[in-house]
């Protein structure tokens, strides 16, 4: 199936909250670094994304008819033109809470463990965007607003919603032309929910 929707927010923006909103709404299953994490195969298709080989757009979205969050987000703009129907979302948040949070997750470690095929693939699809920067506010907080000014000018106003989580299901829904569901929409992946995710994927608190 072809992507119909593209997120092309950096990863700490609400991402994980937007995926489960979307597959709410009927847009799933929605791609997210999630999907890449336990997956080897994926990891490798994206490492050669990476490397500038082929892009294999349809081989690695095989399944999914959105996604959101890095890695897809760093190439927004191709996938845009490789699905010219889909709608753009450009999810953000105030410059500094997003690099705080990022200081406090993604980037506390880095991903300079080139053995690892997951952190030398993060260091070629994420790091690469900071010039490998992570802990230089000044940098990243430039490099961010500068990805978004670019996603803003880059793409359509009609295909494209800047949008904040705290806003609700509300321009969502209006922009992606759905009701909107009852209840609040899924708030997820706090700091502290992604650092016990965390500790479980690396053995150090039991799966609850």
């Amino acid at each position: 199936m072809p992507l119909s929707v593209i997120g092309a927010g950096f990863g700490r923006t609400g991402t994980l909250s937007l995926k489960l909103a979307l597959e709410q709404l009927g847009f799933g299953p929605c791609y997210h670094m999630m999907e890449v994490i336990p997956r080897p195969e994926a990891v490798a298709l994206w490492e050669a994304v990476g490397d500038g080989e082929i892009r294999d757009w349809e081989r690695i979205f095989d399944g999914f008819c959105a996604t959101v969050d890095w890695p897809a987000a760093t190439y927004y703009a191709e996938l845009a033109e490789a699905y010219p129907e889909a709608k753009v979302i450009l999810s953000q948040r105030d410059p500094e809470a997003w690099f705080a949070s990022t200081q406090a997750t993604i980037f506390e470690h880095g991903f300079d463990d080139l053995e690892d095929p997951f952190q030398r693939m993060a260091n070629k699809v994420v790091s690469r965007l900071f010039d490998y920067r992570l802990h230089d506010r000044e940098h990243c907080i430039a490099v961010y607003e500068r990805h978004n000014a670019e996603v803003i000018a880059r793409i359509p106003a009609g295909r494209l919603l800047v949008y904040e989580a705290s806003q609700g299901w509300g321009p969502l829904c209006a922009f992606l032309g759905v009701a909107e569901p009852e209840g609040p929409m899924p708030k997820v992946n706090s700091t502290d929910e992604f650092r016990m995710r965390l500790l479980v994927a690396e053995g150090r608190r039991p799966a609850v």
